[in-house]
């Protein structure tokens, strides 16, 4: 929670009897817990101060509503520093146990809005009024951003404070939640639902400030107000940003395609054909790659994915070595093949015989996968010889979750049969900017960052088999990755 900058935000309004206990619980999943007391006029404040390990505590004078103390408490968590705040309510109906359920929604889906749907509505001892309202605020919702949730009215939620838009126009009271998720939605936030538990006590035993007939009236007053804007402000908005995101895919691939039919294949053919094929013309074609690799890295910042190398090691890649690479887009070549001129990889069958680049792949002498190791290992062994260093994706496969998945063995065996030190490469943010079904590019940073060599003794330690050492490695990088996109994510605006 806190690598992540995620604080919890408690608003109340006199409910004693149950914020100590949902404070407490809540403490035991994250240390950083924000409790707004609205007004109160019983014995919250005391019982608060009163508590061993004591929150952070807003005390405003006067009641002003969820809306009003929401707004305070993100206020408050953002100049802290914090990037995310989970809200939840202070009647106990929310379990702080489900708070992990928000942290890994938010690791799988960096800078969205997680709303935690109550499982059991159903079949849980609510009011007709209740039922009607959740209902009828779903349905506005839909009709305002055309997106479908199915509990546009729960408090339980996770908010990326650096993204929220709309603070300053809140209104006050109950309604301000559904306020908060519509222009979220209009300012491009994505939406994603998560099934979380719901405590509903006895009827006697609950404690509610809703007031059926004038909160139902602001609520319809402010669905009007926003169906109103939608037509036009959020409808428009969100078929330009759609629009915007489409054309700059478009005019990447199209330069992308040019670039390869018009210019680079055309060029390699005419210049390796003409005359006798050297040492000295093959080096020129792996440095035109890797200026051409470099160029397209560049090109990612004006499509909204800013390139980062980091190497605090120095490395030269001078020395050959294994780099092995997590794998998550088709992104993920560019910032590969940038760099070094003196490189060779293993592609897939598909990549060996793409027509658009087929031709330069193969004269580059990277090598298909699918002929298998041994039947390769002679020819990389003279390239190594030469000072080409060998790329391996050991996942294989895109990952389509963001994970580091399973590593195969391939890399390891290569490392050991060459006498080659393994060189980690991890690489942030091609799975968010362009998924592997995904079809349109997505404003997000990418991150390249060049880990120390790990020598054969290093390896052997590791295992005694390839198997162990995948595992190990595997491992590792999962690590990496999870601290790379804390740190990263942490900082999105």
């Amino acid at each position: 929670m806190q690598r992540r900058g995620i604080c919890v935000i408690i608003p109340t309004y006199n409910n004693a009897g149950t914020i100590v206990d949902v404070v407490r619980r809540t403490q035991a999943y994250c240390a950083d817990v924000f409790v707004v007391l609205d007004g109160c006029t019983d014995d919250t404040l005391s019982l608060l101060e009163g508590m061993p390990q004591r929150p952070e505590l807003l005390v405003l004078p006067k009641n002003g509503g969820k809306g009003r103390a929401l707004r305070e408490g993100f206020r408050r968590a953002r100049a802290a520093g914090f990037a995310y705040a989970v809200t939840l309510d202070a009647d106990g109906q929310h379990y702080p146990e489900d708070i992990p359920v928000f942290l890994e929604a938010n690791r799988r889906h960096p800078g969205a809005l997680i709303v935690g749907k109550r499982m059991g509505l159903e079949n849980a001892e609510r009011s007709k009024s209740s039922r009607f309202a959740n209902a009828f605020s779903n349905f506005w919702f839909f009709v305002q951003t055309l997106i479908p949730l199915k509990d546009t009215q729960t408090g339980y939620r996770l908010y990326p404070l650096r993204k929220l838009r709309g603070l300053s126009l809140l209104t006050s009271r109950y309604e301000a939640e559904l306020e908060l998720l519509v222009f979220s939605a209009w300012s491009g936030i994505r939406l994603v639902s998560e099934d979380v538990r719901v405590f509903y006590p006895p009827r006697e035993e609950r404690v509610s400030h809703f007031r059926p007939v004038r909160d139902f009236l602001r609520i319809s007053l402010l669905n009007t107000v926003l169906c109103l804007l939608a037509l036009v402000l959020g409808l428009p908005m969100t078929i330009l940003r759609w629009t915007f995101r489409a054309l700059k895919t478009f005019l990447l691939l199209l330069v992308y395609v040019l670039a390869m039919l018009l210019v680079v294949t055309p060029g390699a053919f005419l210049y390796l054909k003409l005359g006798r094929v050297t040492e000295r013309k093959k080096e020129r074609l792996h440095r035109f790659i890797c200026r051409l690799a470099g160029w397209g890295t560049k090109l990612f910042g004006w499509a909204g994915n800013p390139y980062t190398l980091v190497n605090p090691g120095g490395e030269d890649f001078r020395r050959p070595a294994v780099l092995i690479c997590n794998h998550q887009s088709h992104l993920d070549l560019l910032p590969m093949l940038s760099l070094t001129p003196r490189l060779v990889i293993l592609t897939a069958d598909w990549v060996w015989h793409n027509p658009l680049y087929g031709f330069v792949i193969r004269q580059a002498d990277y090598l298909p996968a699918s002929e298998g190791l041994e039947t390769i290992l002679p020819r990389l062994k003279e390239l190594v010889a030469k000072g080409y260093s060998i790329a391996v994706y050991p996942e294989s496969t895109r990952s389509s979750n963001g994970k580091v998945g399973r590593f195969h063995q391939g890399a390891f065996y290569l490392a050991d049969q060459l006498g080659l030190d393994v060189l980690p490469l991890v690489l942030y943010g091609t799975g968010h900017a362009l998924p592997k079904h995904g079809r349109i590019l997505h404003p997000w940073p990418l991150r390249m960052e060049v880990d120390r060599r790990i020598g054969p003794d290093a390896l052997a330690r590791m295992g005694n088999d390839y198997k162990a050492r995948a595992s190990a490695l595997r491992k590792y990088y999962a690590a990496r990755y999870a601290e790379i996109a804390d740190r990263t994510e942490r900082s999105l605006k």
